[in-house]
């Protein structure tokens, strides 16, 4: 037998005498994994860029994910690097009036501008476990936002070693296809592939969170923006078998936004094909496989957008489709009747969610005042998060909170507050490491605090957030909103939702663009 062959059998011999939440080494159905410690936590195994699907390329471009084969099972997966971004165009720097010094970092960590390599070999994902005796850890599953056209994992606004480390869960990160290669729309092909990626990497997760010391019967999704309608899709597309225990979602869900119409999607995809010459009808599939991601993406972004788009958020192109599959055409009739995973649910939105879309608008040339802008934040959150919130407190246990922290290391500009995706540093903890800047006394605090409420929700979605936090399930008519950092205390305060949606009593959702 050769010495390398020997020398991986007796590393998968020794796994399995071992207690897997401390190892280095774990087993999977991809081989034998090795972590490395997490840059900033020793105390934190990384692995980072597991495959959870072949290579989205050739046959499989355009198509739903295939599930990952490993044809080596001796051979050890160092996961030691990020894998590539899925192919996105990229968003430039804004250089917005009265900006902080830390303005522009910020940005480029949130909204993927940081030059990472691309590629349509992207399905991976990333893995954080604490090095502890403890086994049956909850595990927590994050989907990043970036209205399904830009978006990673690779970036220090999502890594996974802080939470990991302060509460002794298993983290997970994970990238999907965006953009015309996630939502392509062509006719007669199977819809919303990024929404099918992200179904087939938690059920990965569900398959082997054992050997880093998960617990898969304690996984929980967390989404932000767009990746927050996701996790809320997905509640309403596996009723039967939704895998997680419970939901969170910041900042989004099925009221928030409008999605495309068939018809809308399908004549997207023939303006992008007859953009590479491809043609603009029929069966271009072939066709659009020949050509190279990087052609591809261009001719994708000069389709353009419906002309209701909304000026404060402009409409993706290439986005989710309504197919009755993954995505249906009637969320209100399914909420209110509770047609939805019967899973525990938090959901909350920041105080100043168009903090951070103001300088998108900016780079377009768009001024808005500011009753539009309260407008916008009404329509898209306070009012979408009232109603799913009603509907769902019907039928499980459901949490809604709002985010007011205002920190000056994440501040954007003087009056940016508490903008879209700042509570995410709450929950990730990495302030520091996204701004270049220290955290103040009562930032730390109040990361603490958010970590603690998000792990006890993983161990006990029904309980935990009562029991541990004494946070109460949320009821209309009652203090029961869930206010964060109110004047930057780092603590949780009860106040009435009516203080949030006394003006939502002529919310309409809308679920597709016209």
């Amino acid at each position: 037998m050769k010495k390398s062959i020997l020398v991986q059998l007796l590393i998968i011999q020794a796994i399995s005498a071992a207690s897997v939440a401390t190892q280095q080494y774990v087993h999977t159905q991809n081989g034998v994994v090795k972590g490395h410690n997490a840059p900033n936590v020793s105390t934190v195994f990384e692995y980072l860029g597991l495959p959870y699907a072949q290579a989205p390329v050739g046959s499989l471009r355009f198509a739903p994910p295939k599930q990952y084969e490993c044809q080596d099972q001796t051979v050890v997966y160092d996961a030691a690097t990020w894998p590539d971004d899925c192919p996105q165009t990229d968003s430039k720097p804004v250089a917005y009036p009265l900006a902080t010094p830390q303005e522009l970092r910020i940005i480029a960590n949130f909204a993927n501008e940081n030059g990472n390599p691309q590629s349509e070999d992207c399905l991976y994902l990333n893995v954080w476990s604490k090095k502890s005796s403890k086994t049956s850890k909850p595990v927590i599953v994050f989907f990043y936002g970036g209205r399904y056209s830009i978006g990673a994992t690779h970036t220090p606004f999502y890594n996974g070693q802080y939470l990991a480390n302060s509460q002794d869960v298993v983290v997970v990160t994970v990238n999907f296809r965006l953009n015309i290669f996630g939502f392509p729309g062509a006719p007669g092909q199977s819809q919303n592939l990024g929404l099918q990626d992200q179904r087939l990497a938690v059920e990965w997760v569900r398959e082997n969170i054992e050997a880093f010391g998960g617990d898969s019967q304690k996984i929980i999704l967390i989404g932000q923006s767009s990746g927050s309608v996701a996790v809320d899709f997905w509640s309403y597309a596996y009723v039967e078998d939704p895998i997680v225990s419970g939901i969170v979602s910041h900042s989004g869900n099925v009221f928030s936004f409008p999605i495309n119409t068939p018809e809308l999607s399908y004549q997207n995809w023939y303006n992008a094909s007859a953009n590479l010459g491809c043609g603009d009808s029929g069966d271009v599939l072939a066709c659009m496989r020949n050509q190279t991601f990087p052609d591809i993406l261009a001719a994708a972004a000069k389709v353009l957008p419906p002309p209701a788009s909304s000026q404060a958020r402009s409409q993706p192109v290439f986005q989710p489709m309504t197919d009755n599959v993954t995505v249906f055409t009637d969320y209100y009739e399914r909420s209110s009747s509770g047609r939805f995973a019967k899973v525990p649910y938090i959901l909350g939105n920041n105080e100043n969610e168009a903090g951070y879309y103001k300088i998108a608008a900016f780079a377009k040339g768009v001024t808005l005042s500011d009753a539009e802008w309260d407008a916008f934040n009404r329509q898209c959150f306070s009012c979408a998060n009232a109603l799913e919130a009603k509907n769902r407190a019907q039928f499980v246990p459901t949490f809604l909170f709002r985010y007011f922290g205002d920190w000056d290391n994440l501040r954007l500009y003087p009056t940016s507050g508490a903008y879209h995706g700042s509570d995410l540093e709450m929950v990730f903890g990495a302030s520091a490491d996204v701004s270049g800047l220290p955290n103040s006394a009562n930032e730390n605090t109040t990361i603490a605090l958010v970590q603690k409420a998000w792990a006890a929700f993983a161990q006990d979605p029904v309980d935990g957030l009562t029991n541990v936090m004494r946070w109460p399930r949320y009821v209309p008519d009652r203090n029961t909103t869930i206010a964060l950092a109110q004047n930057n205390t780092p603590t949780a305060i009860l106040v009435s939702p009516s203080q949030f949606d006394s003006n939502c009593s002529s919310f309409q959702p809308t679920y597709e663009a016209t």
